[in-house]
């Protein structure tokens, strides 16, 4: 099975449909998974799978503001230059 992580900034639609689907109304304390990552940082996260993939997605303020904003109003996502799929490609250029 693979195993990605995911920060807000890469969140996709599919991902947040699984988000609002396994957290109807949020995520609580005993959802939250911390790990250490590669550079020995602890790093908090909401488990969510397919038949594939582990997706282990960042938790942050901004993710629960998504969530919610995402859950009342679709078009928050197309609408959100937060995203990086939703930049064109030229501004994700350093």
């Amino acid at each position: 099975m693979r195993r990605v992580i995911v920060e807000y900034a890469k969140l996709t639609r599919d991902i947040l449909d699984m988000l609002i689907d396994k957290y109807p109304d949020g995520y609580d304390y005993e959802d939250i998974i911390s790990f250490k990552n590669a550079k020995g940082e602890t790093v908090k996260a909401v488990e969510l799978r397919t038949e594939d993939t582990a997706y282990l997605v960042k938790v942050s303020s901004k993710l629960e503001s998504a969530m919610e904003e995402y859950a009342e109003d679709e078009d928050y996502f197309d609408d959100n230059d937060d995203f990086d799929v939703n930049v064109p490609d030229n501004e994700n250029e350093d």
